[in-house]
């Protein structure tokens, strides 16, 4: 072949080459459409790790998608307020949020089970059930009720029990406190004596400090250090029984969802799985060296008593027998989600609780210092 001959083809391959590109790229401008969302928030932006979660999840959507599936991120009241985020969704005000679905129990004691119920699952038994046991289908089968669909978007593991003005050592002591309570906890608790409260994250510390509450609980030591509690409620108890792993979820309004293009539905999934995993390690990281702070500055731990969290247990299972009786959807995912709990906490109790235990005695004799 002479040098003429193989430029001319050459050139000619590089033409139908071209041409195939040219071809091909209005199908794949099909496939990967502008799409700018709204996703509003029920926590403020100084929660950084619990409203972070929003903001790596859009973030690793938008990287997956080269910039083309964009989640614009708002905190509580930017938009709607932070309790009516998943209304807003729901009728198509904003096609997403950020929320614990237990805050919307009252139209429907089902939502709980996507965030925590009183002695359920811990974070990883949750995962667990969300993403191999069915939990995430048969959630989105009771959200499809409400035009929309979810997917678990962080999780804050075992919370605390809350702040008190008073100690706490009976349940007699619980009888008419007024309590900052949120989703199913408050239901149970209200049958010993409490008087819950549902009150947004911005809002509790001005109705602690003015009296209108006199205990409350949110999450762990990294965000209730933010929020000041124990200036105005020294006391602060363990464990948050009704919150072993409280799981956020990401929202979407299911019209806007069900028109994606397959490749975007996929990067959802993806960022949400990822933030997920990393608003569960950045607490983990966070609350050890927080709650050194708060002690520091004159909270007060104190252990629930034996008497108040057995009171508290059989109590829940007065709610959810009540509960089993008149509403079938609830039934429904109680029998999954608690047919679980019971082999789940088998296994826990075998492997994790004994590796984790030794290694708590041993940092107890101070064997853990470097």
């Amino acid at each position: 072949m002479d040098r003429r001959s193989f430029l001319r083809k050459g050139a000619l391959g590089g033409a139908a080459a071209a041409a195939g590109s040219a071809l091909a790229a209005p199908a794949i401008a099909q496939e990967t459409p502008t799409v700018t969302w709204r996703m509003t928030s029920s926590f403020p932006k100084s929660l950084d790790t619990i409203y972070g979660a929003a903001e790596t999840m859009a973030n690793y959507v938008k990287g997956m998608t080269d910039g083309k599936f964009n989640i614009q991120v708002f905190a509580a009241g930017e938009i709607v307020p932070g309790l009516q985020a998943m209304d807003s969704v729901s009728n198509g005000t904003v096609e997403a949020c950020h929320t614990a679905s237990y805050y919307y129990w009252g139209k429907d004691p089902t939502f709980a089970f996507a965030t925590a119920v009183p002695f359920g699952l811990n974070m990883r038994m949750q995962n667990a059930w969300f993403y191999y046991g069915g939990g995430n289908d048969l959630m989105n089968e009771f959200y499809s009720n409400y035009n929309i669909t979810a997917f678990p978007c962080g999780n804050t593991g075992a919370q605390m029990g809350g702040w008190f003005r008073k100690e706490i050592n009976t349940v007699e002591d619980m009888k008419g406190v007024k309590m900052r309570i949120g989703g199913f906890g408050g239901k149970v608790v209200e049958k010993l004596g409490v008087v819950p409260q549902q009150i947004a994250g911005g809002d509790i510390y001005p109705s602690l400090e003015k009296g209108t509450i006199d205990a409350t609980e949110w999450v762990g030591p990294y965000d209730d250090e933010k929020l000041g509690f124990y200036k105005v409620a020294p006391y602060y108890y363990y464990p948050g029984w009704w919150e072993g792993g409280a799981c956020l979820h990401a929202m979407f309004n299911k019209n806007a969802y069900d028109q994606l293009p397959e490749a975007y539905k996929i990067a959802l999934t993806a960022a949400t799985q990822a933030a997920n995993s990393d608003m569960m390690a950045s607490y983990d990281y966070k609350n050890p060296s927080a709650l050194k702070k708060l002690l520091g500055q004159g909270a007060q731990l104190r252990p629930f008593s034996q008497e108040i969290l057995e009171a508290c247990f059989n109590a829940a299972n007065e709610v959810y027998a009540e509960i089993n009786s008149s509403n079938a959807a609830f039934k429904k995912i109680y029998d999954s989600q608690f047919g679980f709990r019971n082999d789940a906490y088998g296994w826990w109790q075998l492997s994790e609780f004994n590796s984790d235990y030794f290694m708590m005695r041993q940092q107890a004799a101070g064997n853990l210092k470097l």
